[in-house]
């Protein structure tokens, strides 16, 4: 989906904010390192500016109910793609223009880059400091992961029956799959580039010069080769982003996701607060409400999103991420590695 800005104000905030506030525990419950000294002084800024490529109905959700919470508060919420978050901060930044209070997207390499040039405040809540596994947090402290998601393939199962599902990345390079998958691009797409480095890491270049050579489908976004699937033009997706297989499957489409032997690629979405935020103070509490556990359940419940708090309750039917085989690589190897894989790719694929 193309990404857009929004503006989430107070008057939005009256319709539709009940049901995201319906499950859960109460933010203070959540968050133990807001204090009323850190309200009372984000209440007196009055004001949040939140840079964001997720999910535009979420954005909106998440908006919504933190100014529920905290009504002197107003969200200003810009929303977009990871690229163009990434585009702007940088235009903006060189202009010595401080605008964003809270950034966060899927591309982790960003955050690096961020961290390096200074922009990113050392802070992280307290709840993320203890609960959170150590390699979705920045180690000096700057950003950790706010939502993540998997690369896994995917299946159509009316064309598909169970017994002749692929169930490995090698399986892909059988003679009946040829010209039955469907391929996002690590050229367009921010999240396959990931899973792409992390793939040849895991099983090599060879298993993509053999890919090309099986007629792939090639398409843009992480979620397009979901929706080529569920309308039966490809039986097969070779990647996709979990969230959005499982969205289609829960619509009723014959469609579900498939967790390949070898691994699935995890790709981290971080979050921070900026250095230099214009409200420093709701920066903080903002930060601290998106990784509270109200705020994670939410993007569990609503978009089948994976969180690293361990209050979430996983949504019947679906795989736990400590039962299945998960493939990550730091942000600093992907910071040196993606932009090269992404030229390999072009190579072998001719796109």
């Amino acid at each position: 989906m193309k990404g857009r800005d929004i503006m989430i104000t107070r008057r939005d905030v009256l319709g539709g904010a009940a049901t995201a506030l319906a499950a859960g525990p109460s933010f203070s419950q959540a968050a133990p390192s807001v204090t009323p000294e850190l309200v009372d002084a984000a209440n007196k800024e009055g004001k949040v500016v939140w840079y964001t490529s997720i999910e535009l109905s979420m954005a909106g959700a998440i908006a919504r109910s933190f100014m529920q919470a905290y009504p002197k508060i107003m969200v200003q919420t810009e929303r977009s793609g990871a690229e163009r978050v990434l585009q702007r901060l940088m235009q903006e930044y060189a202009s010595d223009i401080h605008n964003a209070d809270v950034i966060e997207s899927s591309d982790i390499t960003s955050f690096e880059l961020f961290k390096d040039k200074g922009w990113l405040a050392q802070f992280l809540p307290e709840e993320v400091k203890q609960l959170w596994p150590a390699e979705e947090r920045d180690s000096d402290g700057h950003y950790a992961t706010v939502r993540a998601t998997l690369n896994t393939m995917g299946v159509n199962t009316d064309l598909i029956k169970s017994a002749g599902l692929p169930k490995a990345y090698a399986d892909l390079l059988r003679p009946e799959w040829v010209g039955k998958l469907v391929k996002a691009s690590p050229n367009y797409s921010g999240v396959v580039a990931v899973s792409t480095y992390i793939l040849v890491q895991t099983i090599g270049w060879g298993f993509f010069e053999k890919l090309a050579r099986q007629q792939v489908m090639q398409v843009q976004s992480a979620a397009e080769p979901p929706k080529v699937i569920s309308q039966g033009e490809r039986p097969v997706a070779v990647d996709g982003g979990e969230y959005v297989f499982l969205n289609y499957k829960h619509k009723g489409n014959p469609i579900d996701a498939i967790y390949p032997l070898e691994g699935s690629p995890l790709i981290s979405g971080p979050a921070a607060a900026t250095k230099d935020a214009p409200h420093p103070n709701a920066a903080r509490l903002y930060t601290s409400y998106l990784f509270s556990l109200q705020a994670q359940q939410m993007m569990v419940d609503q978009i089948d999103l994976r969180s690293f708090h361990p209050g979430i309750k996983e949504p019947a039917g679906r795989a736990k991420l400590a039962d299945l085989k998960l493939l990550r690589a730091s942000p600093q190897a992907l910071a040196a590695g993606v932009e090269e894989t992404k030229k390999k790719y072009t190579s072998i694929f001719s796109v």
